[in-house]
């Protein structure tokens, strides 16, 4: 009978726990070139105050077809190879939430759920009844709400920042692993050499031994 009790009233205490639990939206990352380039924009205008992209340049933005003239504009005085350094100092970011804000560079391999994650959690921002700002996938979240979603209550304007909230998924998963697209043509070019090459060797094979015979 005791462990009995026990049981229940783990299970009493544990309910409220696992309904609190947001779960992650899955998504279908858009991979085009349009998407990308959109989600670029809209993360140098929004994100690049406090983030830095360490492992991304300028030079490969410019990849994306992304007009030099814009990308002459972020970078400002910087060389073209340089990453994409944060426009705030460490010093002003620790004053403002106490840590430094994370590198965007691999963050959407980085998060268990990748691209799910960093989705959920750009749109995940709501305001309680006291008016603070929170988010459902990491309540701990220092960052303000970038995309002003707990704000708004208009279906269609919704609608419009969760199209926003993709392409910068589609951005940070490109950003993550900027060759892959050129791996994977290479690939198709290899497969297709390998297959010429086994059918002209399978030929010579058959005419040797046709000689042998």
């Amino acid at each position: 009978m005791k462990k009995l009790f026990v049981l229940l009233a783990l299970g009493c205490f544990s309910a409220p726990i696992l309904a609190s639990e947001a779960k992650l939206e899955n998504i279908q990352v858009d991979t085009g070139l349009p998407a990308i380039k959109r989600g670029a924009n809209t993360l140098m205008d929004v994100c690049h105050g406090c983030h830095t992209l360490k492992y991304i340049s300028y030079r490969n933005l410019t990849s994306l077809g992304i007009d030099k003239k814009k990308i002459d504009e972020w970078r400002g005085d910087l060389p073209l190879d340089s990453s994409l350094t944060g426009l705030m100092s460490d010093d002003a970011a620790m004053d403002s939430f106490g840590k430094l804000p994370p590198d965007l560079s691999l963050m959407a391999k980085a998060r268990d759920g990748e691209e799910n994650y960093v989705y959920s959690y750009l749109v995940g921002y709501y305001v309680t009844p006291e008016g603070v700002t929170g988010n459902h996938i990491f309540p701990e979240t220092k960052m303000p709400d970038p995309l002003g979603i707990s704000d708004t209550t208009d279906a269609a304007k919704r609608s419009e920042i969760q199209g926003t909230a993709r392409d910068v998924v589609s951005f940070l998963v490109w950003a993550a692993d900027p060759h892959e697209q050129e791996r994977h043509r290479m690939g198709h070019y290899v497969i297709v050499y390998l297959f010429i090459l086994t059918a002209l060797l399978y030929g010579v094979k058959k005419q040797i031994w046709s000689r042998l015979k």
